[in-house]
């Protein structure tokens, strides 16, 4: 999300950063760029505008004029403008409410309001809130079955009486069934339709009514675009929703969906979810958010995803390994593993500060196979090949080849890859400089 955005506006600026000094004409000129790549990435013109006349009032006036680096000043007062238009960072509100807290999904029809419950689900779990799920799609065929699958695939308790009932009817024994299970939160979810259906908005109005929700959260496919607008607005003003989230945002989508909802709602984005998979959900940061489509990397959700994917004392245990040479082809094996559960390759490159733009380099499709064929060649191998790479003769390299469908020259690959970076290692723990090449100060 925001890819093209970003390219954008990192181009605007990079142009700045080489004018000496700021004239209004060049702030004029930075700032109409900046405005059509804002509508490039649909976001609302009104939404646009009032964004351009708060930067361009700061732009002309004294904080730039007296700054050493003008070009970088603009930068600095985009970053906190973005910042104030994307709002507070997203956090659940439960206060005012009793056990179990209740939390209303509404939204269109195919916006993965479903999934996103169940992830929802498995966040608040994490949080040490017990969650329940109830199933009031009597609208979508299999909504109901899809709750139950997700539900059991999550070890999350839930209820569901079919289709039959009356949505409002099955929220309220939902919630009376998650009160006896002792859950923390009970997650509603309710059936897609249009913000214009006003049949179908009277049922959502008659669940809130019914079950007093903490939460009514907007779940939005940010590949909406311009029709974002019309969509919050029809359900804040019917239901009133408390905040958003954004669905899909690893998809191509332009991203102003997610600028234009919480700008004329003026409620929060809570929750960023991504693809299918349960664990691709992530509290939502403004000012993360606001740093990657600059370009300034995002390295505290970076280190949030490490400190997810490695376990401080298995990184001590291997951090002696490194450093005692103990280093062995299952270790590396295992380190792999943890790397591709933190996400895409060029996801976590755009985190870095100053590696945003070599993301674009790498073929994710690539190097996800060539990641996956290292596994299948390392998995082929005997435990005392993978802790003993030295027994690794001809033959037994033919034998692994076969096993994991590559050939010889693959397997070879690997092992010195493995090779290089243990004579990193050596070389570090001797206290020497690194002899790989294009490493700063070798020949």
């Amino acid at each position: 999300m925001f890819e093209n955005l970003s390219e954008r506006l990192q181009g605007i600026f990079d142009n700045l950063g080489r004018v000496g000094k700021l004239t209004e004409k060049d702030v004029d000129t930075a700032m109409r760029e900046v405005r059509l790549a804002l509508l490039e990435a649909d976001v609302s013109l009104l939404v646009v505008k009032d964004f351009i006349k708060r930067v361009k009032e700061r732009a002309i006036g004294a904080e730039v004029a007296k700054s050493l680096k003008p070009g970088q000043q603009v930068v600095k007062i985009v970053h906190e403008e973005l910042i104030a238009t994307l709002g507070e960072a997203g956090r659940l509100n439960f206060s005012g409410s009793t056990k179990p807290h209740v939390i209303m999904l509404v939204g269109l029809q195919g916006a993965g309001k479903t999934t996103t419950a169940a992830k929802l689900a498995v966040y608040l779990r994490k949080e040490g809130r017990d969650p329940f799920l109830i199933a009031a799609d009597t609208q979508r065929p299999a909504a109901v079955d899809q709750v139950v699958i997700l539900a059991k695939q999550v070890n999350v308790p839930y209820y569901e009486e079919g289709t039959r009932s009356r949505p409002a009817e099955i929220a309220v024994n939902g919630i009376k069934a998650a009160k006896e299970a002792n859950a923390a939160v009970a997650i509603i979810d309710t059936a897609g339709r249009l913000q214009i259906d006003d049949t179908l908005m009277t049922e959502l109005e008659e669940i809130k009514r019914r079950t007093q929700p903490a939460e009514i959260l907007l779940v939005a496919d940010s590949m909406t675009g311009q029709e974002a607008v019309n969509i919050a607005q029809g359900f804040n003003s019917r239901v009133g929703i408390t905040g958003l989230i954004l669905t899909k945002v690893d998809g191509d989508a332009r991203g102003g969906a997610a600028i234009s909802m919480r700008e004329v709602t003026q409620v929060p984005i809570k929750f960023l979810a991504t693809g299918e998979k349960i664990d691709g959900f992530e509290v939502f940061h403004p000012d993360r958010l606001a740093s990657r489509i600059l370009g300034m990397g995002d390295v505290l959700s970076l280190i949030e995803k490490a400190e997810e994917a490695f376990d401080e004392a298995e990184a001590l245990k291997l951090q002696k390994k490194l450093m005692e040479n103990q280093f062995t082809l299952q270790d590396f094996l295992e380190q792999l593993q943890k790397i591709r559960k933190m996400g895409p390759i060029n996801q976590l490159m755009g985190m870095i500060p100053g590696m945003d733009r070599m993301k674009n380099q790498i073929n994710q499709e690539e190097a996800e196979q060539r990641m996956k064929r290292v596994e299948a060649i390392i998995n082929s191998m005997t435990k005392n090949e993978r802790n003993n790479p030295k027994v690794l003769n001809a033959s037994r390299r033919r034998r692994i080849a076969i096993g994991s469908g590559v050939q010889v020259r693959d397997v070879n690959e690997v092992l010195k890859q493995f090779r290089d970076m243990q004579t990193l290692m050596g070389q570090l723990r001797k206290g020497r400089m690194p002899n790989i090449p294009g490493f700063p100060g070798m020949r």
